[in-house]
């Protein structure tokens, strides 16, 4: 099955989801240490460890998933690659919302909200990172 599976899946998609696995450990390290070590609130926490960890991802997929496609304008790469994450994030929170609001489990844990929520936004982010930001073309800024 797995061997289909890659088959049917983007070449890149796995290293993607490698990306996506670090940006994640970035992102739940920093939510983790700034909810349970400084007492921060679940909100306001995850926009600071999402900040970081869009910023690691977009290197990571720059120079390792789409080498062969990213643009010679990092500015404008970097700025449409925080548009499609702006989204992505947008269905991500509202996920880590519900979760959290609706599950005392995940209010306590709220690494667990964020797993759900990167994994709901996961598709949508490499759909807009292949076809709009990572195109091979030189944008203007």
């Amino acid at each position: 099955m797995k061997n289909s599976l890659l088959r049917i899946l983007p070449k890149a998609f796995p290293a993607f989801v490698a990306v996506g696995a670090a940006g994640f450990i970035v992102d739940a390290t920093i939510l983790a240490i700034l909810v349970h070590g400084y007492q921060w609130g679940d909100y306001t926490a995850r926009l600071v460890s999402f900040a970081v960890a869009v910023t690691v991802t977009w290197l990571l997929n720059r120079n390792y998933v789409f080498a062969d496609t990213q643009t010679h304008n990092r500015r404008s790469e970097y700025t449409r690659y925080l548009t499609v994450q702006g989204i992505g994030i947008t269905i991500n929170f509202l996920v880590y919302s519900l979760c959290i609001s609706n599950n005392p489990l995940m209010d306590r844990w709220p690494v667990l909200a964020l797993a759900v929520g990167s994994t709901v936004a996961l598709i949508f982010n490499y759909i807009g990172a292949r076809i709009f930001v990572f195109t091979g073309e030189t944008h203007t800024s």
